[in-house]
């Protein structure tokens, strides 16, 4: 189709296609939008008079559209209409979805098969459900106040948010993006595989500006704390910044000093006063698992760092990975315990302050002159994770490394595939933890009950609520010395979260049904992931025969197979119960007529007399007590008659 120009005269009077000026004659004026128009460039202009005092203009007339025609689908026309027409057949869809149908196949999109768009069904958002009960009054939509953001969105560099509070340097800064594949709770070096911005990894001697700048380079994660690690599961790093005058610095090895013993109570960030003992708790604990296990722990050095001829002389530096050899207490200088740790490096790479081409070699521990008054001293006693292999003359892990507890943003690396097995029960922990936190009672830390919330927006069981002022009048009763009553006074009752004064919502406290709608949503999804999640993981189990095959069964086979292997175990069992009893039975009854031997003493043959009583009420108890334990049904229990030891007096007295 041909492109079609139709435009008007100019506010100058000149047409805007022909570039001239018509007379009063050539013009003509639109009824609808009084814009006038050339004649001599209309496509259609109008003939008669009538047709001259009626005109519509071409916009106005919908057929001065400019431009070339939009081509047709790609889609032929048969198939477009057949399409549209069984969308329009389909009574499971809505109105909406039948629209949202037809205009994907009319735009030419492919829009997604049906299973796909089950599953995004199936694996709804917190906040999709929280959103059909909880919006704003205001705009009507959901409370939106982003607290995270994508790492692909975020800058290359440290940044601080709009609106954030203005501090001095970095101390209000978001970290930037993560560069390296791994996770944050990863041990030893960063190699090669986990760094797909460069292929190399983080090498030794690499300096960075600002704490941040470790972070997303993921050699040290904490941006104040000088020890990364957990109390279980070990410390992955540690940065060297003077922040205890008991450290020494030998660059090979050196005496770290442990953190805690000061009182950061308040709005206290930094403080260089000792006012209590250190203990292994905590961070403590976390670098005395590694020296336990022998991980490799990252050593950063920082600049502020005064007293060490090592330490850079800007900003920070990865110096390679060290070993915790030996652990205890002390007397510090300000007459406090602290907690102390000797580092022996055990990098592949040389040291940044020396000229040599290789790594370190296993070198014998330096005498430490303050180990004769040490206390709770601490070393190794098992083979190290992390040690030096004589065969090929590199450090590396001798044991498998610990399994990563935190999960990856991207890459394929093996930490990270070990990141994504994270089980789902921690998954749903976390989920949970989540819901308490979110949706709590202040009073009792617990997922709220019969919720309400207070004016000034706290949220309390209702019956925790009630039982704080239980017995407490709203309004106090007062009287004078002489018995003159005087003016009733309002009892002052605070929130409990809160000094404001709740007294008048106290009389008759409402429940947040939307609230409470909420929570049991939320509740619904949580169970019924969990029950999906549980049969998931039926269906993954794998039936391991005697010959060592394993062989994967369909849905249906499992199921089934676990129903029959629970039967099959209870009949086994009662088997081998009944077994044991019919044992028993024998060996009470030969054991009674190896006693009632004529030979045998009168007193011997009594307690025959006895075992023969007594032993149909001990096999009794016994098949009764396996009845219970393995919950057999009636019928697989044997008739306790047949127990019973038939041995005759006669025949034990002759």
């Amino acid at each position: 189709m041909a492109s079609i120009n139709q435009l008007p005269i100019d506010g100058e009077g000149v047409c805007m296609i022909c570039k001239e000026t018509p007379s009063q004659e050539k013009r003509v004026t639109c009824v609808t939008c009084v814009t006038p128009w050339h004649i001599d460039c209309l496509e259609n202009p109008p003939v008669t008079l009538s047709s001259v005092v009626n005109f519509e203009c071409p916009d106005c007339a919908g057929t001065g559209l400019t431009g070339v025609a939009a081509p047709p689908p790609a889609t032929a026309g048969g198939e477009l209409v057949a399409k549209i027409r069984e969308i329009e057949a389909d009574t499971s869809m809505t109105e909406e979805e039948k629209a949202k149908r037809r205009q994907e196949i009319v735009s030419g999109k492919q829009h997604q098969n049906n299973e796909n768009e089950e599953d995004e069904e199936e694996e709804k958002d917190v906040l999709a459900v929280l959103g059909e009960s909880i919006k704003c009054p205001f705009c009507y939509m959901l409370p939106d106040r982003p607290v995270t953001m994508s790492e692909e969105v975020r800058p290359d560099n440290p940044f601080i948010r709009e609106g954030a509070a203005k501090r001095a340097g970095m101390a209000n800064a978001s970290s930037g993006r993560i560069f390296v594949t791994i996770p944050s709770d990863h041990f030893g070096p960063i190699l090669a595989e986990n760094d797909p911005e460069r292929n190399q990894g983080v090498l030794v001697g690499e300096s960075w500006t600002h704490r941040l700048n470790c972070r997303q380079w993921g050699v040290h994660w904490p941006h104040v704390a000088g020890i990364a690690g957990q109390a279980k599961y070990g410390a992955q790093s540690v940065v060297l910044s003077g922040g205890y005058e008991d450290d020494e610095d030998h660059g090979e090895w050196f005496l770290y000093t442990g953190s805690g013993g000061r009182d950061l109570s308040g709005n206290k960030r930094t403080n260089k006063d000792q006012s209590f003992d250190q203990t292994f708790t905590n961070s403590n604990e976390a670098l005395r698992v590694s020296c336990q296990e022998g991980y490799p722990v990252r050593v950063v050095r920082s600049h502020k760092e005064k007293r060490s001829s090592y330490a850079p002389q800007d900003g920070l530096r990865y110096d390679g990975v060290y070993r915790i050899e030996k652990c205890w207490r002390k007397m510090g200088k300000q007459g406090y315990k602290m907690c102390r740790y000797l580092f022996v490096r055990c990098d592949n790479e040389p040291a940044p302050w020396t000229s040599d081409e290789l790594g370190d070699m296993p070198r014998p521990l330096p005498e430490i002159p303050e180990l004769e008054e040490a206390l709770d001293i601490f070393e190794r006693t098992r083979s190290p994770s992390w040690d030096y292999d004589e065969e090929e003359g590199r450090w590396k892990w001798k044991k498998p490394p610990p399994p990563s507890q935190q999960r990856v943003t991207e890459g394929s690396s093996t930490d990270g595939k070990r990141a994504r097995k994270i089980p789902k029960k921690a998954q749903k922990t976390s989920m949970n933890k989540t819901l308490l936190k979110g949706f709590s009672c202040l009073l009792c830390k617990n997922v709220l009950t019969l919720p309400v919330t207070t004016p000034c927006a706290h949220n309390f069981c209702k019956g925790c609520l009630e039982q704080a002022f239980k017995g407490q009048a709203f309004i106090k009763e007062r009287e004078c010395h002489n018995g003159r009553k005087l003016r009733t006074k309002k009892n002052c009752m605070k929130c409990p979260a809160c000094p404001l004064d709740i007294s008048e919502f106290l009389q008759n406290p409402q429940v947040n049904r939307e609230l409470e709608d909420a929570i049991g949503k939320l509740q619904e999804e949580f169970h019924e992931k969990d029950n999906n999640d549980d049969i998931e993981d039926v269906k993954e189990e794998v039936i391991i025969k005697e010959d060592n095959e394993i062989v994967m069964s369909n849905d249906d086979e499992i199921l089934s197979n676990d129903n029959k292997l629970n039967k099959k175990k209870k009949i086994d069992a009662g088997e081998s119960s009944t077994n044991i009893i019919d044992g028993l039975a024998c060996f009470l009854q030969a054991f009674a007529s190896y006693l009632s031997h004529p030979r045998r003493s009168q007193g011997v043959r009594i307690l025959a007399d006895v075992i023969v009583m007594g032993s149909g009420i001990v096999v009794r108890a016994f098949a009764w007590a396996c009845h219970q334990d393995l919950q057999m049904p009636q019928e697989s229990v044997p008739p306790m008659k047949q127990y019973t030891i038939s041995i005759s007096k006669q025949n034990i007295r002759g």
